[in-house]
């Protein structure tokens, strides 16, 4: 699929390109306008007055990808309880991410990322540095590095997870959301 995870070499030595580049802790969450799953255009601004959780994903319904998607979703409640607001987002398209969302009741929204032209990278993901050279099954490869951003009221950036291994990540956000609302 295009705009998707790329293959550009198996040198087997090179890093993580962009793991951890971008904004971090402390700096406020760039801009952005993305369509949301029913198409909708969202932006920063809707998530400005709560705690908000943003978490970006390679592809909708794959194993991985659905694995950390309920996980959030399974701590959703907790975290709206909270006030936290939660956006997730990957290259796919909104149709696709209605369907995912209806296929496992995701209760947050699903932004599309998409690159603007088949061969170039997606706008936000690459500009906060959630897109670039990844290891896949032992191939170097350019796509999105699971991450996950935890934002103040303010959107100002509290935790950045690069690299995310979703086991246990949906419990790892809402303890740091609890403890951003004083609740731990």
């Amino acid at each position: 699929m295009p705009g998707r995870t790329t293959s550009t070499t198996t040198a087997r030595s090179r890093p993580k390109a962009n793991a951890g580049a971008g904004p971090g802790p402390g700096e406020p969450f760039p801009p952005f306008r993305l369509r949301d799953q029913t198409g909708r255009a969202r932006t920063l601004a809707d998530l400005r007055g709560a705690p908000a959780v943003i978490y970006f994903y390679p592809e909708a319904d794959t194993p991985v990808c659905t694995g950390q998607a309920c996980g959030i979703r399974d701590v959703h409640a907790a975290l709206a309880r909270l006030g936290a607001r939660v956006f997730a987002v990957s290259p796919d398209e909104p149709a696709a991410l209605a369907a995912f969302a209806a296929k496992f009741d995701l209760p947050f929204t699903l932004l599309s990322d998409p690159p603007a032209r088949a061969g170039e990278d997606p706008p936000l993901m690459t500009s906060i540095g959630v897109w670039g050279e990844k290891r896949m099954y032992g191939n170097l490869v350019r796509g999105v590095i699971r991450t996950t951003f935890v934002l103040d009221s303010a959107g100002v950036i509290v935790h950045r997870w690069p690299n995310v291994r979703t086991p246990g990540h949906g419990e790892r956000v809402l303890r740091a959301v609890e403890a951003l609302a004083g609740g731990t």
